[in-house]
């Protein structure tokens, strides 16, 4: 959610060592230290990827936090371990791209590298393995900075990648921010562009302008030609206003561009767009557009446009899910993965030049799934009757599926976490209805669920707010699922402005955070309390990034939550307008700046009605949080603290939105655990 950075070092220096030493450490349950213990084990699939043939598949699966590349056939049989590294767990190789041929698979690797890259880690490079040869990889290019999104050219003649040259971070606004230092928004800008390697190795060309950084792209049919989402630098605070653009892909060549959301009239107007993809035919370009509030997590509307230009056509006006991933199977038909009712099932969908019509659902999926290249997006052989991908559910841990296109969900074709187990209770989908919509959310059941018991409850709310909870295994760090195990009931709910039911859905919190959406979610615990021994008095409530807002501003409007964990929240959206160097994204939401109508972000500000909380608060946040700065949780916590209210406040040095430390991943884990049971205590 909430792409931010920092402008508060001094105030941090002053703060943080007394801060972060706060302990809310009471006796450790025993069954936390063996939950994590539990979640530490699973072995994390990165990536997916099929040949193009559908005979070969790859994937990357982490050993001991290490990233290592495996190969088998496409029923997963005969597994080896391919790339550099010598023994699994001890380099990182990531970054699958098949080529045309089905026989040579590129990928990045820092096993060989003696080079340092950013963060004082070794610099991957960029390596080519046939896969049908004897021999080992060979190396393709060098690399100085961040790179990823590999892709060959139709042709195999070329490679392209989204490149970082000189990169200090992550190209990403999970990762930590770098130091607010040096004259803001004009020096240490890092732009990603797009850049060539040749099929034979070589350096890599940047072919994209230096002062425009690319989210996204796909490449032509022809391969001569890139289609491509980009705005102007700085690339964190300008995703919502980027553009669709064409250009050959050739240095210094003259680019059009084919869509401004910011100036194109009807639904797409002041909207975002993503995942632009060719037509087989190269006669045009499709892509999602909607309203969301992080570039990465996709979802809206289908619409198209005309390789050379024209006005944009909504193929997809009215329905009610939410597409967020898709592929030409022909020029008359897409593969389009789409989240209906808080699960991701994939249809196929008919496609005529103003309208794409669902033609059959093809199955729906348990759990969460994905092949690493974009939330959703599966991985599927060249003729689109074969399709791989990663998944999990709350039953069952990360595995590698795979299979014929059909009316079945694939299998599993490993077993790499077989032997996990979950040590939570069962779920359940709930839905109902709310002001005239339908809502959907997750029910776990606590673990060893007793139905003559009462239990209490904790409410958890997405982040986002553009995206849905759908069902997943947990990792170590902070989550929802592993409450249960401890003996709560969880509800995960996807309300107004959620993924699931449709764009008018998603639009329905912009000028309202934190009402229509907090209405949705008490109907929900109405509902769930009808359903189950849940015990009204013993109710709790949690989340990370706008779940954290919603931690923070939930109190303020009902008394009917006993205990609050509010992960990287917002407090006052007056002062964070003024804090973050993302601001782009608040408009599209909120209907204009702070500065046209502050009325509507004093609305939504938790701090404005700060002397209604009296919720004992956890407030967790990391130091270098990009998207949601911690200023705003000094804020809570200061207001907190001084009415008397319960509170610990705890930053993660050097962590941003997302935590990379396992041991912070660890701790910020146990302490929600601890706060819960110290305030809301299961065992009566």
């Amino acid at each position: 959610m909430l792409k931010s950075t920092r402008l508060f070092l001094p105030l941090l220096a002053a703060l943080l060592a007394p801060v972060a030493a706060a302990d809310t450490h009471s006796a450790t349950d025993p069954r936390i230290d063996a939950l994590l213990t539990q979640l530490g084990k699973v072995r994390e699939i990165d990536e997916v990827a099929l040949s193009p043939d559908g005979h070969q598949l790859a994937w990357v699966v982490e050993t001991g936090g290490k990233p290592g590349i495996m190969l088998a056939d496409a029923q997963g049989q005969h597994p080896r371990s391919i790339g550099l590294a010598a023994k699994p767990g001890t380099c990182s190789e990531s970054g699958l791209a098949w080529a045309p041929d089905s026989r040579h698979l590129a990928f990045f690797s820092n096993c060989a590298s003696a080079r340092v890259g950013m963060g004082g880690s070794k610099q991957p490079d960029i390596y080519v393995l046939d896969t049908q040869g004897q021999g080992k990889p060979v190396h393709l290019s060098s690399l100085n900075g961040y790179a990823h999104s590999l892709s060959w050219a139709p042709d195999g003649k070329t490679l392209a990648l989204l490149y970082v040259e000189g990169a200090t971070r992550r190209a990403s606004a999970l990762a930590a921010a770098k130091p607010a230092t040096g004259e803001i928004g004009v020096e240490g800008i890092e732009v990603q562009r797009v850049a060539t390697v040749p099929a034979e190795g070589g350096v890599p060309q940047p072919v994209t302008p230096a002062d425009s950084y690319v989210y996204e792209f796909s490449w032509a049919p022809d391969s001569k030609r890139v289609a491509y989402v980009a705005a102007p630098a700085p690339g964190d605070n300008n995703w919502w206003i980027a553009q669709l653009y064409v250009q050959d892909a050739q240095p210094n060549a003259t680019r059009t561009a084919l869509v401004d959301p910011h100036t194109v009239s009807g639904s797409l107007h002041g909207l975002q767009i993503a995942l632009p993809r060719w037509s087989p035919d190269g006669s045009r370009i499709a892509f999602i557009g909607g309203l969301m509030s992080d570039q990465g997590s996709t979802g809206g509307d289908l619409y198209s446009v005309s390789a050379h230009g024209g006005a944009p056509v909504d193929l997809t006006p009215g329905i009610h899910v939410t597409p967020a991933w898709f592929s030409w199977s022909s020029p008359q038909s897409m593969l389009v993965n789409q989240v209906d009712n808080g699960q991701l099932q994939l249809a196929e969908y008919d496609v005529q030049a103003d309208r794409a019509q669902q033609k059959r659902v093809l199955f729906t999926a348990p759990g969460y799934t994905g092949d690493g290249t974009a939330l959703g997006a599966l991985s599927l052989s060249a003729d689109h009757s074969y399709v791989a991908f990663g998944q999990s559910s709350f039953d069952v841990a990360p595995e590698v599926y795979a299979g014929p296109i059909g009316s079945e969900m694939p299998k599993a074709v490993t077993a790499l976490n077989a032997d996990q187990k979950p040590s939570w209770g069962k779920a359940r989908s709930v839905e109902w209805d709310n002001e005239g919509y339908h809502v959907q959310g997750w029910l776990l059941y606590p673990a060893n669920y007793d139905p003559n018991k009462h239990y209490p409850m904790i409410v958890n709310v997405h982040g986002g707010p553009s995206a849905a909870d759908i069902p997943h295994w947990p990792s170590v760090g902070y989550g929802a699922a592993p409450f249960s195990t401890l003996g709560y009931f969880v509800f995960m709910t996807n309300p107004r402005g959620s993924f699931g039911e449709g764009e008018a859905f998603v639009q329905a919190n912009r000028k309202d955070f934190g009402y229509g959406d907090l209405r949705d979610t008490l109907a929900g615990v109405d509902a769930v309390e009808k359903m189950v021994p849940v015990d009204d008095h013993r109710l709790g409530l949690t989340g990370w990034s706008y779940g954290g807002f919603m931690s923070m501003f939930a109190p303020t409007q009902t008394q009917r939550f006993r205990a609050v964990v509010a992960g990287a929240g917002i407090a006052n959206w007056q002062s964070y307008y003024g804090q973050n160097l993302i601001d782009q994204w608040m408009v599209p939401f909120f209907g204009a700046s702070v500065y046209d109508d502050p009325a509507i972000y004093a609305k939504s500000s938790a701090i404005n009605f700060i002397k209604k909380v009296k919720t004992p608060t956890l407030i967790v946040v990391g130091e270098r949080d990009a998207e949601c700065p911690a200023p705003q949780s000094f804020e809570y916590w200061h207001a907190l603290r001084a009415l008397g209210v319960p509170t610990s406040l705890v930053v993660y040095p050097n962590e941003g939105h997302h935590f990379y430390n396992p041991v912070n991943q660890r701790d910020v884990l146990q302490r929600a655990l601890n706060w819960f049971e110290k305030y809301l205590p299961p065992g009566q």
